[in-house]
């Protein structure tokens, strides 16, 4: 009956012996030749000159996701000063029913 439990083929296991790893990337220390440095992110509130303002959705939807949602100060580029601004403009014309709940 041991026999019949005994699986065909190899003993590599399921997949092939390779320990799970994948081997399309080249392994951990991959890096995609190019640019090694990245280019700051500008404040566009300041650079713009922009009124962020709860009555100006216009200006709101920029800073959003499709689905509604803020987006963080690492992918905008904008100070902690206009973010915070921001965020209480977004929320004040969600309330209002301007923007979409996010």
């Amino acid at each position: 009956m041991s026999d019949e439990m005994k699986r065909s083929g190899d003993s590599r296991g399921r997949d092939g012996g390779r320990d799970g790893r994948d081997d399309r990337d080249g392994g951990r220390g991959f890096r995609p030749r190019g640019r090694s440095h990245f280019r700051k992110k500008v404040d566009k509130i300041k650079v713009h000159n922009l009124v962020v303002d709860y009555k100006r959705p216009d200006v709101l939807r920029r800073f959003l996701t499709e689905n509604g949602k803020i987006l963080p100060r690492r992918i905008t580029g904008t100070s902690a000063k206009n973010q915070r601004k921001l965020v209480r403009e977004i929320k004040r014309a969600r309330y209002l029913g301007m923007l979409k709940m996010g």
